[in-house]
């Protein structure tokens, strides 16, 4: 699926759910030990790596608070079509997740409670601190402004001591700028059909 105001794709060709999975449950969430965790999402999207995270919830038992920020949500045909394949209760949660009203905090399960606030990530103004970030903006070509310093700044300062950022970008300015806001970067494997991604981390 194609974003209309931006023209880029939401997610890899080479599969949607392995790239999430890869980037940001096994790169993010999986690497941390926090329960209750505090996960923020830039970039709600098709709605796939909340998703994949309250299954991990789930099967983890693990109490999870999500923050999602999405300037341009999908309309519900959009989202009803990425459905459609799923059976059972993946199919249930994926649909609650899109029904949650936005701007306000709803439980969908007994370990999973999602915000999902309309607003753009410059002008948005915390009220929480987080464990782990899921930076999923479309591309530094794309949305340059994401990437600045001034943007991951206020980023920065609301994770936790120890939280994980975790990106598909490798670029290197980007590496460069989490490095002097005083992250400890590190490039690994990226998803399929990608060499690398960056994982940072706050330093305890």
């Amino acid at each position: 699926m194609r974003s209309d105001q931006f023209g880029e794709t939401y997610h890899s060709v080479y599969g949607a759910r392995s790239e999430s999975e890869h980037v940001f449950i096994s790169a993010g969430y999986g690497l941390t030990d926090k329960n209750p965790v505090s996960v923020l999402e830039m970039g709600f999207g098709s709605g796939l790596n909340a998703w994949l995270t309250l299954l991990e919830a789930e099967k983890l038992r693990r109490k999870t608070l999500y923050t999602a920020l999405e300037r341009f949500p999908l309309g519900r045909s959009q989202w009803e079509a990425l459905n459609q394949n799923r059976q059972g209760s993946e199919a249930g949660y994926f649909k609650a997740i899109h029904e949650v009203a936005w701007d306000q905090q709803i439980s969908v399960t007994d370990f999973f409670l999602i915000r999902k606030l309309q607003v753009d990530l410059m002008l948005w103004k915390p009220d929480d601190f987080f464990d782990v970030v899921y930076y999923d903006a479309f591309s530094p070509e794309v949305q340059p402004e994401l990437w600045s310093a001034d943007v991951l700044s206020k980023v920065r300062e609301v994770m936790n001591p120890g939280g994980i950022f975790t990106t598909y970008c490798a670029k290197g300015i980007v590496r460069r700028t989490l490095q002097s806001l005083g992250f400890e970067v590190e490039r690994i494997p990226g998803p399929r059909g990608k060499r690398e991604m960056i994982r940072a981390r706050v330093r305890s």
